[in-house]
């Protein structure tokens, strides 16, 4: 356990953190999901529209920090790569 107040408050900043993060981590792969359960089913317009969505949550989420960059790009391009198989 934290002995100082300083690391007592920084115990506390990083369990907020932590909830926040999840929570943010949880949205990107649930947007995720959308975009591949649409290829899934063959309906490229609903992919192209999921993917509107979570393209600027996958930019969101590398900006903050979340995923890294290159990790954020590799998703968005295997994404787009599945809509266009199905176009």
């Amino acid at each position: 356990m934290a002995n100082t107040a300083q690391a007592r408050k920084r115990a506390r900043q990083a369990e907020k953190s932590r909830i926040r993060n999840a929570g943010q981590k949880s949205k990107l792969r649930t947007f995720t999901k959308k975009v591949i359960a649409a290829v899934e089913e063959g309906d490229a317009e609903k992919a192209r529209s999921a993917f509107k969505i979570a393209e600027p949550l996958i930019d969101s989420a590398a900006g903050k920090g979340l995923v890294h960059k290159n990790f954020a790009a590799r998703k968005k391009s295997r994404l787009n790569a599945k809509i266009k198989s199905i176009a």
